[in-house]
């Protein structure tokens, strides 16, 4: 009975151990996707800042501003499409949270149970103490 309490504890630090990586692991893949939402929000800062220059622009500055937004609206769509990967392992990891969450509650209860089983067998035991104590003195046993 001892062995088995100490085995579902055992199972039940494991699934502990789990559940605390999973979590860090989707607080490093929210981490990941907010830098990213804040570079995409930088990046479109700066593309809108690109033409309030005031006074007269010559042609050929003109082109390099007009050539460096094009560059910024095509590193855009490329945060863009890396913050929706982001997005997508953030729910993954969030999924993997709820699975290790979900194995440590059932470790859990698990143990519990196996700790009242263990308390159970152990009053069964005091209890026919007294009785076989009984039967030995009157020879029975």
């Amino acid at each position: 009975m001892k062995g088995l309490v100490s085995r579902r504890q055992r199972v039940l630090r494991v699934r502990h151990v789990q559940h605390a990586m999973a979590v860090a692991e989707t607080a490093r893949a929210r981490d990941e996707a907010d830098g990213l939402a804040r570079n995409i929000d930088r990046l479109n800062k700066v593309r809108g800042e690109l033409f309030e220059t005031e006074g007269a622009a010559t042609g050929a500055s003109f082109a390099a501003m007009q050539e460096l937004a094009t560059r910024l609206e095509q590193a855009g769509r490329q945060l863009d499409g890396a913050l929706y990967d982001a997005r997508r392992k953030v729910e993954a990891k969030e999924g993997m949270t709820l699975a290790a969450n979900r194995e440590k509650e059932i470790a859990t209860r698990l143990k519990d149970r196996a700790r009242a089983t263990l308390e159970e067998w152990r009053e069964n035991k005091l209890a026919a103490l007294p009785r076989y104590r009984r039967m030995q003195r009157n020879g029975e046993a």
